[in-house]
């Protein structure tokens, strides 16, 4: 077993064990954290398998933005998870269950991993190997992908990020405001 095999285990047993810890606790800022931590060893694994890109993306977005929207959520919230009033909480077990086996018989007619003769290495990825450094003039294939050829894709995405965000505060401040009135009415 290879040095990258055994990092790759390792990142991936330490993101279960948050995860398994992420669903038991019922400390929000706690929570906040380990997803924070999640999102890093994510970001890890990006690295190990040679996508920096998505890696410098997970580590930014994940366990950067995320984790500061959490943390000011978390001011204008509880701290502490409320009890569920869930009556029946093997429904939504049973749901989870379904909805991976289908996830993973989706995955069951995909190509194998790095096959080179895979479809989607056959459609415009050659092309954008040759053409790239000519058409754009940026060295790295990577960044003229992202920057030119899905230039509209990524501002979209960041669009939507953005905008996640600024809804999530709009909420929290309409939620504070509220409870400033009731607080004025009770006087």
């Amino acid at each position: 077993m290879n040095l990258d095999s055994v990092i790759d285990i390792l990142l991936l047993a330490f993101m279960a064990v948050i995860a398994i810890a992420i669903v038991r606790i019922r400390d929000l800022f706690g929570i906040a954290m380990l997803f924070s931590i999640f999102s890093l060893l994510s970001a890890g694994v990006f690295t190990v398998m040679d996508a920096a890109d998505v890696a410098f993306t997970e580590a930014a977005v994940g366990a950067g933005i995320s984790t500061i929207l959490m943390l000011a959520t978390l001011t204008r919230t509880a701290r502490k998870e409320k009890p569920s009033n869930s009556k029946n909480p093997a429904v939504a077990l049973i749901v989870v269950f379904v909805t991976g086996a289908l996830l993973v018989f989706g995955t069951s007619d995909l190509p194998r991993f790095g096959d080179p003769q895979a479809p989607v290495h056959q459609h415009v990825a050659p092309r954008y190997i040759e053409e790239s450094p000519k058409e754009i003039g940026i060295p790295n294939m990577v960044t003229s992908v992202l920057a030119s050829y899905r230039g509209y894709d990524t501002l979209g995405e960041t669009t939507v990020i953005f905008t996640a965000g600024i809804a999530v505060m709009a909420l929290l401040g309409m939620r504070r405001s509220r409870r400033r009135e009731d607080d004025e009415e009770i006087d």
